[in-house]
């Protein structure tokens, strides 16, 4: 968890343009952070390799590439740089949520519940809280 002031860093993994605005927009709102984006697993890690990421969400289908995000974060956990980089998969399905977890993600969301509570407080595990002015 970082101090007061700090600000993070997201890397958005593989999201069309409407969802990854929609991700965007909610992290932005809830988190001190910077969102940067990458559309393909080769673009993930060569973006995960130069800048350290206090979280990084996967899409279960990479939209450009129609590529496995599940690649993605096999590929990050077996590379000693990466291994510690919290990642989450973004994905309804339940069955993709256990196997990113057992591959070694943090249990992650579904854009069906973006705007839930419970997503913010699951990504308040890993981001900056915004300061809110008075």
């Amino acid at each position: 968890m970082m101090g007061a002031g700090s600000q993070g860093r997201v890397l958005d993994v593989g999201q069309c343009e409407v969802d990854h605005s929609s991700i965007r927009s909610v992290i932005e709102a809830n988190f001190a952070v910077d969102v940067d984006r990458a559309k393909s697993v080769d673009d993930a890690l060569e973006a995960m390799r130069r800048q350290r990421y206090d979280l990084v969400l996967v899409n279960r289908i990479i939209f450009a590439d129609g590529c496995e995000g599940m690649e993605l974060i096999r590929q990050a956990r077996q590379d000693p740089a990466l291994a510690d980089v919290p990642m989450m998969l973004v994905s309804n399905y339940v069955e993709a949520q256990a196997e990113a977890v057992a591959a070694g993600a943090q249990p992650g969301f579904g854009k069906a519940g973006l705007h839930q509570k419970a997503t913010v407080e699951r990504l308040a595990e890993f981001l900056p809280a915004k300061v809110r002015s008075a």
